[in-house]
């Protein structure tokens, strides 16, 4: 395999193929995928959905997340991407399109499943590509940048949702999404389909290649899994909830009811460079133990101060952390596997993807028998504490 290197690329070139994919992220992750989050209080009160519905239907969209990962990671070749990633952002907009048109919580759940797999293969395939093209360019250590995609893409979707919600109602408050998500699906596509990235350069391919020497689950490596498997549930209550939370927890028209989600993705914004720093100067894995504390006292503040100061706490203690666990995650992860780090990927995606899908539908069990939504929190710092714990037997890599 040639191992040409192209280090002169232009900063605007650079520029623009990483804004092609932060693009693509905020259209998929923020205006398909977690709009769901500060747009849910919303349809439920305009009695679209019940409070328990509106669980279960984001439990099919982190399912479809899940399948959509797995989906991307065994289609992993450059010439699976080019046509995959077109079709999953085609996948993206129609189900967007049919949320528009329905009020049926079972043509809803199939939409946002749909929605779901699309959103993943996004995830994976659109930075995969652009890491094949900023490798040969030697420009490795750009790649992060593409991740403020999430933060943007939450801070788009939660003015989005705050500035029609006064002549939007039930199914038409998804048009917003539609409308930007198109322009935004269609230049970042065409931009990270143009880039030279030749199929026989794949380094994603590398996974067909060889049997790794050494087995993906180890001493090091299966804490690793544990702690992350406690992070997905962990994260993903605020993250699903916390709008709502904040319609049940304040009275009136607290500003923090639409406020809490802006709150969350203006700290989101600042994760990756923070945690990439915080990991530089501390090392990656005791970074990745004080990422964890910090997000438990996020989460746990929304329950034991109810009301404003929690809210606050757990938005920006949540926001400004959850993009750098999977960074540091993933690192530590390569770092104890080099060799095999496309299976390792896979295999954290699907442990992420599943304790995601958990977080819901656990929720909807609790609210079920009776429980609240803010103590349903305490999942998540359980699941964080759970997490933590294992951190600790997770080895430094040499």
């Amino acid at each position: 395999m040639s191992d040409t290197r192209e280090p002169s690329t232009p900063p605007r070139e650079l520029f623009a193929v990483l804004a092609a994919g932060a693009i693509l992220l905020i259209a998929t992750h923020g205006l398909g995928r977690f709009i769901y989050t500060p747009l849910l209080p919303y349809l439920i009160n305009d009695g679209q959905i019940a409070t328990e519905q509106g669980a279960a239907i984001a439990t099919w969209n982190y399912l479809g997340y899940l399948l959509g990962a797995l989906m991307a990671i065994r289609w992993h070749r450059i010439s699976h991407i080019r046509i995959l990633l077109p079709s999953a952002l085609a996948v993206h907009l129609m189900t967007t399109l049919v949320m528009t048109q329905t009020d049926y919580p079972a043509v809803m759940s199939g939409a946002r499943l749909l929605n779901g797999i699309g959103n993943g293969i996004v995830f994976v395939q659109a930075p995969a590509l652009i890491l094949e093209w900023l490798a040969r360019r030697n420009r490795l250590s750009l790649s992060g940048h593409i991740y403020i995609g999430v933060g943007l893409g939450l801070l788009l979707s939660s003015g989005l949702v705050s500035f029609s919600a006064d002549w939007l109602e039930g199914r038409e408050r998804w048009w917003s999404a539609l409308i930007l998500s198109v322009p935004m699906a269609w230049w970042g596509c065409a931009r990270l389909l143009r880039l030279e990235v030749p199929a026989q350069s794949d380094g994603l391919a590398k996974a067909a290649g060889p049997p790794a020497t050494t087995p993906l689950f180890d001493r090091a490596s299966v804490p690793l899994f544990l702690a992350y498997a406690g992070a997905g549930l962990g994260y993903i209550l605020p993250m699903t909830f916390l709008p709502l939370l904040a319609k049940d927890q304040l009275t009136g028209d607290h500003w923090l009811q639409d406020g809490a989600w802006f709150v969350a993705a203006m700290f989101t914004i600042v994760s990756p460079a923070l945690w990439n720093r915080l990991g530089a100067k501390l090392g990656d894995l005791p970074a990745l133990r004080l990422n964890f504390i910090i997000q438990l006292v996020g989460v746990l503040a929304a329950i034991v101060l109810p009301g404003p100061a929690g809210l606050t706490l757990c938005a920006m203690l949540v926001g400004s952390t959850f993009v750098g666990t999977v960074m540091l995650t993933q690192r530590i992860g390569r770092a104890q596997h080099p060799h095999q780090g496309p299976r390792l990927s896979a295999a954290m995606i699907a442990v992420y993807g599943f304790t995601q899908m958990a977080g819901p539908w656990l929720t909807k069990q609790w609210l079920e028998t009776g429980g609240t939504l803010t103590s349903a929190f305490g999942i998540g710092v359980a699941a964080l504490a759970f997490g933590v714990v294992f951190l600790f037997f997770v080895p430094s890599a040499e």
